[in-house]
């Protein structure tokens, strides 16, 4: 893979920066569909993982819309467009957990192959309408176990790596304390987690994806609950609405989130219509920090009928953004 140069957002295209993602994705899922034809697939995901973390550092804010657009936008390829939501995701939860290096690197790495033993099927998935056959649920039962013989059988020597990918579907006691679980069954819950959230968020053709707000009361209602540190962390790092989803005002009007703010939750939203379904003419930008009206509720991709200017109003975020430091 060719190292890449990536822009400054404040500089790139929308266009771009959206290729960029879409390369990393494509790329991804050449590596996922033919683990044992490509040589050095540990070196692979290694590359790929650094053109992710390259992404992110350039600005989280708009990394973050991009993906979200992404991940509510596409079902064509949803396989890999999954393992790099997951990463990207995990990532950024593990700089919240305090996790160090060599655990967040098994981490993501495990959610970018945790599902490589069943990437065709996961793609047929997403565009299926009709309920898995008994062959593909007993295929999607032992994905897990299939995916960490891949790994091994591709060179993979990382035992918490293998561990977490073998595990990751496999639920812990709810009463106990996560802190007080090893390494593995820790990082395997934080990537079920994520893994949830993230399939929750995605459209497929059987059915239209979630809101975030209901993505999250899900898993914060299942595993350890309002108590589980993995969700609280997920959210804390990026919002309960994230940058490049959709909500809808206390004011009835409705918007889409832009960036997160130093005030949890709060963050800054372009307003797209009004409450009586009108476009705003350019959209107004709004900081929900320092002032009403408010969010009420997260709203799914196909809520919101409207043409965006994502270029326009990614410029304008960072340089609001900038501006209020």
């Amino acid at each position: 893979m060719p190292t890449t140069q990536v822009p400054h957002p404040q500089d790139a295209d929308y266009e771009d920066l959206l290729s960029l993602w879409a390369d990393l994705e494509s790329g991804l899922a050449m590596v996922l569909a033919n683990p044992r034809n490509i040589p050095d697939f540990e070196s692979k995901i290694r590359q790929y993982d650094r053109w992710m973390q390259d992404l992110l550092q350039q600005d989280t804010d708009t990394a973050l819309y991009l993906l979200f657009q992404l991940a509510t936008n596409a079902s064509v390829g949803y396989s890999a467009l999954h393992a790099l939501v997951c990463a990207v995701l995990c990532h950024i939860t593990a700089h919240e957990l305090h996790l160090v290096d060599s655990e967040r690197d098994s981490l993501v790495f495990a959610a970018m192959t945790m599902n490589v033993g069943m990437t065709q099927l996961q793609d047929s998935l997403a565009v299926q309408t009709s309920q898995p056959s008994e062959t593909q649920q007993a295929q999607i039962r032992t994905h897990a176990a299939t995916s960490c013989e891949v790994l091994a059988d591709v060179g993979i020597t990382d035992s918490d790596w293998l561990d977490v990918v073998a595990t990751h579907h496999s639920a812990h006691d709810p009463r106990s304390d996560i802190q007080s679980l090893g390494l593995v069954p820790r990082l395997a819950h934080t990537l079920r987690v994520v893994d949830r959230y993230a399939a929750m968020v995605s459209p497929r053709k059987s059915r239209t994806g979630r809101s975030v707000t209901d993505s999250v009361r899900s898993i914060m209602a299942s595993a350890l609950g309002a108590h589980d540190p993995v969700g609280f962390a997920l959210v804390r790092a990026i919002g309960l609405c994230p940058p490049g989803t959709y909500v809808r005002m206390d004011s009835g009007e409705t918007a889409v989130v832009l960036r997160r703010s130093a005030k949890a939750n709060h963050p800054l939203v372009a307003m797209l219509l009004n409450r009586k379904g009108e476009a705003f003419m350019p959209p107004r930008l709004h900081r929900t920090a320092t002032s009403s009206p408010l969010i009420q509720a997260a709203l799914t991709q196909d809520a919101v009928k409207v043409r965006v200017n994502h270029q326009s109003l990614l410029r304008q975020g960072i340089y609001a953004d900038r501006a209020a430091r």
